[in-house]
């Protein structure tokens, strides 16, 4: 039995994330959907410099 057709392979999810790295960027996540688009959700640049989270969330002042 076939596994079907291939929307996406692992070179694709390799390359978008290097090039991300390389541009100096930080990488939170990546997203895969079912139609094989890659999407690489970056962190803050706040973030990325310290390396770590900043413990704030923006919805914190929305509901006090």
């Amino acid at each position: 039995m076939s596994r079907g057709q291939q929307t996406f392979r692992q070179g694709d999810v390799t390359r978008a994330l290097k090039a991300t790295v390389k541009a100096g960027i930080a990488v939170e996540r990546v997203e895969i959907d079912k139609d094989g688009k890659i999407v690489v959700v970056i962190g803050r640049p706040e973030d990325a410099a310290t390396g770590e989270k900043s413990g704030k969330n923006e919805w914190d002042a929305v509901l006090q």
